[in-house]
């Protein structure tokens, strides 16, 4: 099925336009030291009009009932396309991790590695990134790479989604939250 672009969308995120919608599905991550983890998770990729992407991910462990569990991680940032089918993303995570990937686009495909990590004093050690991204059979799938805590770079986490039929980011009430709701007060147990 095609994907039909939003007239409203500024033309410049055409090749990241694959990326846009509500997503959720399940995925595993695992790294040395460090117990392997199911998680659900959902995704929101938006545009507001600029040449840029609003991306915003939580992931929960997976529960007994295959549910969301705890949380244990979260990101939000920002999908921002380059000539030359170049882009970058920028995230953010509350335990005090901030990192900034470069790469290509390619038609449904993004590769991606950090060009910049930056974490504050009470941060886990973390390096680098490197994070692949494809629209495969009307599915978002991804998996991520990262050296952390004295490791080269390995495989971390990876998850297949599928577009949400409803709204993504409900509290337990099954509200949507408002606007301008923040980040969880608590850093998740799971992010390096």
């Amino acid at each position: 099925m095609p994907i039909e672009l939003d007239p409203t969308m500024h033309p410049d995120l055409a090749p990241l336009a694959w990326l846009l919608g509500q997503w959720e599905g399940t995925g595993i991550a695992g790294y040395p030291d460090q117990e392997e983890v199911q998680f659900v998770q959902q995704v929101s990729c938006t545009h507001e009009g600029g040449p840029f992407l609003r991306w915003e991910a939580r992931s929960w462990r997976l529960g007994a009932d295959g549910g969301r569990g705890e949380l244990f991680e979260t990101e939000l940032g920002f999908w921002r396309p380059l000539p030359d089918s170049e882009v970058e993303l920028l995230l953010t995570h509350p335990t005090g991790v901030v990192e900034l990937y470069y790469g290509k686009t390619e038609p449904a495909k993004a590769e991606l590695r950090t060009d910049g990590v930056l974490r504050s004093p009470s941060a886990r050690e973390y390096t680098a990134g490197h994070r692949l991204y494809g629209y495969v059979q009307g599915g978002l799938m991804w998996a991520a790479d990262i050296a952390a805590m004295g490791h080269p770079l390995q495989s971390y986490a990876s998850a297949q989604l599928q577009r949400a039929a409803g709204p993504v980011f409900t509290d337990d009430a099954g509200d949507e939250p408002p606007a301008d709701a923040g980040a969880p007060d608590e850093s998740p147990k799971g992010e390096v």
